[in-house]
């Protein structure tokens, strides 16, 4: 049977380069649908076209379907969509607002609820091997200590509508490994290739590059906060190769993945790589974070600064994520998560070369 792959999320970033990843660990075989809202179709067109021109794929192997998760039968066709029930064998649902400033009424109906609409959809396929589901593993909230792939628990508190909702969705999709083949990734703080340093977006790590860089008229620049805790960055190279292993896999049913760096950094040592590959300098003294949050208040500051307030929650929280099996279900892959210290010098020069260009976001996954 002709595989038949059905994504949420395109012509999103990652939702693109998973597509261009299972079309390279398949030979470029299978047909591909996406779901695409009304006013991006445009824009997944260029996608779509650019997809068939790179593997030289046959123009009927990639659909775009138009729908909305946030409707029940994600607002397919009903003709199309019974052509779907049994052409789809893989489902990758990406969708969601990544935003840590989310009003809570969006970041429930996106999230929450548009995750329960596709999981809906998705025990209507007949011919159903995997759904795969992108949340993150800041479901944890507040909780702190060591964090397990196969706990789902409760946090006493959220520091955001973000993880409030991914949390409350991956309930959800948690809930169906016992009638379907579900395998949930749950990837730390995204950044850009590991190699070419490539994204789109600046957004997550890329907050303090863009605070560095916005000050490096400064005579010197201080620390944020002590630094002691760790900070999760993951590149997105690592999720992509990880994700489509482990979603074609037949280890990766029913399980859970912390698709994380199992050696973080701490946030001082990465702020001082950061700053020396952007500087050449190295940080003197502290701005508490207290203060730094209190002048994030005003717009105007966080808009010269590049950074939300809502990221320093991060510079402080004390999680750790514990990814022992996801590593080794991709023991036999070859597929590690590259040391960050490793793509820093890829990473700022992409950050230097971009940052005039580059859509300002809030995004994290």
């Amino acid at each position: 049977m002709e595989y038949g792959y059905f994504f949420t999320g395109f012509p999103g970033f990652i939702s693109n380069q998973l597509i261009r990843e299972v079309l390279r660990k398949n030979d470029g075989k299978g047909k591909f649908h996406v779901l695409v809202l009304p006013n991006m179709v445009e824009k997944a067109e260029t996608e779509r076209v650019a997809i068939i021109q790179d593997f030289s794929l046959d123009e009927s192997q990639f659909e775009i379907i138009k729908g909305d998760i946030t409707f029940s039968g994600l607002a397919i066709d009903q003709e199309k969509q019974a052509q779907l029930e049994s052409a789809v064998t893989h489902i990758f649902h990406l969708a969601a607002i990544y935003d840590l400033a989310v009003p809570k009424g969006i970041a429930y109906r996106v999230n929450v609820d548009g995750t329960r609409n596709v999981n809906e959809w998705v025990k209507t396929l007949k011919n159903l091997k995997r759904y795969t589901y992108f949340s993150t593993g800041y479901v944890a909230g507040k909780r702190e200590g060591i964090l397990y792939e196969d706990e789902l628990i409760k946090p006493p508190g959220f520091k955001n509508y973000y993880e409030e909702t991914k949390y409350e969705a991956e309930v959800l999709v948690d809930a169906l490994k016992s009638e379907v083949p579900v395998t949930i990734i749950r990837p730390g703080i995204v950044k850009g290739h590991s190699t070419t340093g490539e994204t789109i977006k600046f957004d997550g790590p890329y907050f303090i590059m863009n605070f560095i860089d916005r000050l490096s008229f400064m005579p010197f620049l201080p620390k944020l906060g002590k630094g002691d805790t760790v900070v999760n960055l993951v590149p997105v190279d690592y999720i992509i190769e990880a994700t489509t292993y482990l979603s074609f896999s037949d280890k990766g049913a029913g399980k859970t993945y912390h698709l994380t760096d199992p050696k973080p950094y701490k946030v001082s040592e990465l702020y001082e790589m950061m700053m020396y590959e952007l500087l050449k300098k190295q940080p003197k003294g502290a701005v508490p974070l207290v203060l730094a949050k209190g002048g994030l208040n005003f717009r105007v500051i966080r808009r010269y600064l590049g950074v939300e307030k809502e990221a320093l929650d991060y510079f402080t929280w004390r999680g750790s994520f514990d990814s022992s099996q996801a590593q080794d279900d991709l023991k036999d892959s070859g597929i590690n998560c590259p040391d960050f210290k490793e793509g820093i010098a890829a990473m700022a020069a992409f950050y230097r070369e971009n940052k005039h260009k580059t859509q300002y976001q809030i995004d994290i996954i």
